[in-house]
């Protein structure tokens, strides 16, 4: 899938297979329906990691793009000495049953990490003061196997069932997503509904998955059977599903027209697809947090560290939280996780969260409607320059040096053909002024400006724009 979504699909089918090879065979599929289309129709077991005592802590690598590069969830660190790993230790993802040294490095302190990552963070806890809690509003979530006993949301599942399910334990994600939604002390919407169905998006053989989203499809109409049969005060609202559908896969129509299916029915769905399911209204962008940062201040966030060295996204986009978040854990009903970086997994639930509350104070509130407010009420922050302005001789020595290597392609690439007209199309397109044709000094000219912008955007202050602020844009539905 999209590595800018990183909805966890490479981890999923990663904790998939290696489940897969500890048994030495593929996953068996199952569908377990319940009668009525209400309670549970299986316990899955909690999962078991099997960790034990850590020889090291690994090194955190900038640039790596892998979530779990320091992952000590379940591990025994008692034997190690950790001072002066701080910088690692503050990328870390942890568990409860992480077991910690009696010293750990100055400045961490894990204790207070789990318990920031708690808080949903940008003021929701200030709206479950006031009773904004999405009481009586239906969350759907597709998913995972679910841990279903987990005390953070037990008490208001209302619906266990799998479709074409591989999961024969909870896992990881299904916790995770539903605690961030709904969860008791973790989640957004605290007394919202849960109705949840784990499913598997394709089929282990033969060392691969392949990806097939007809049961996906089917996930949802069968979510939609059930929504119909709910007194119309107690209808599901929103269905969240953390991952994205692209038209190469198979089942990409299907899952196209459940969803279709069910935005006439006038329910929310929030996935890694939703600009592309909403005509490319909805664009949502995942927020990062230092871990002992306040979650409830706005200036706490910044880039997620999947995308972190990226250009900031274009107005227009809605920015909710994602990085360092505490939820469920698979591995316990009173058991939690820190996870330190989270993809637009997080961030889905989050959204799906946000509706339901949003649901509560306007009970006839519509998608569009929402995610309108949410951007005339967002909130913005300036980050600061990632470096200083480096010395005037060396940039203009760097611009030249970039002008010559890009004027040595384009005249490779455009050998035969007018090569005024050729820069003079390449300036019409960029700045939207038609000239018939262009001389290289012109080009060059006007392409330094060009360059010397982009060497020099990462030494000036940067705008992150329209965070998504929960309080205000409630104030505003009501």
């Amino acid at each position: 899938m999209n590595s800018r979504r990183r909805s966890a699909p490479a981890l999923l089918l990663a904790i998939a297979a290696l489940s897969a090879q500890a048994t030495g065979q593929a996953p068996e599929y199952r569908t377990t329906l319940t009668k009525e289309g209400r309670g549970i129709a299986r316990h899955p077991s909690q999962a078991d990691f099997g960790r034990g005592l850590l020889a090291a802590i690994p090194t955190f690598q900038p640039g790596r793009r892998e979530p779990f590069q320091v992952d000590l969830r379940g591990y025994d660190l008692r034997t190690l000495d950790l001072s002066g790993r701080l910088g690692d230790l503050l990328m870390a993802s942890f568990d409860d049953r992480t077991r910690w040294p009696d010293k750990t490095s100055a400045g961490f302190d894990w204790h207070e990490i789990m318990k920031l990552g708690r808080n949903p963070g940008l003021g929701v806890r200030q709206l479950h003061a006031r009773g904004v809690t999405g009481k009586g509003i239906g969350v759907a979530i597709i998913d995972q196997g679910l841990l279903v006993d987990h005390v953070e949301y037990r008490d208001r599942l209302r619906l266990y069932e799998e479709i074409h399910c591989g999961d024969e334990m909870a896992q990881m994600h299904g916790p995770g997503v539903a605690s961030i939604a709904l969860g008791k002390t973790v989640g957004v919407a605290p007394e919202a509904d849960l109705y949840y169905i784990a499913e598997t998006h394709g089929v282990f053989q033969a060392g691969q998955f392949d990806w097939d989203f007809t049961f996906l499809a089917q996930s949802i109409d069968r979510i939609l059977d059930i929504n119909r049969r709910l007194p119309e005060k107690a209808k599901i609202r929103v269905i969240s599903i953390s991952v994205g559908w692209s038209p190469q896969l198979k089942g990409y129509k299907e899952v196209v027209e459940a969803v279709d299916r069910a935005k006439k029915e006038g329910l929310f769905v929030v996935s890694s697809s939703l600009s592309a399911t909403y005509d490319r209204k909805f664009n949502f962008h995942g927020l990062g947090r230092d871990p002992l940062a306040d979650p409830d201040r706005f200036s706490s966030y910044g880039p997620g560290l999947f995308w972190i060295e990226q250009p900031i996204p274009a107005a227009g986009t809605l920015m909710i939280p994602m990085d360092s978040r505490t939820t469920a854990s698979p591995t316990g009903i009173g058991e939690y996780v820190f996870y330190r970086e989270g993809g637009w997994s997080w961030s889905i639930p989050y959204i799906a969260g946000l509706y339901a509350l949003a649901c509560q104070v306007k009970p006839d509130l519509t998608p569009e409607v929402f995610w309108a407010q949410a951007l005339q009420t967002g909130d913005s922050v300036e980050l600061p320059a990632r470096r200083t302005v480096p010395p005037a001789e060396e940039v203009e020595k760097q611009v030249q040096k970039t002008l010559d290597e890009r004027m040595a392609m384009f005249k490779e690439r455009s050998k035969g053909k007018d090569l005024g007209r050729e820069m003079a199309e390449i300036y019409g397109a960029a700045t939207k002024k038609q000239v018939e044709t262009m001389t290289e000094a012109d080009f060059r000219a006007w392409g330094a400006g060009q360059v010397r912008e982009m060497l020099l955007a990462d030494t000036k202050p940067r705008l992150l724009k329209t965070i998504v602020n929960p309080v205000r844009l409630v104030e505003a539905l009501r």
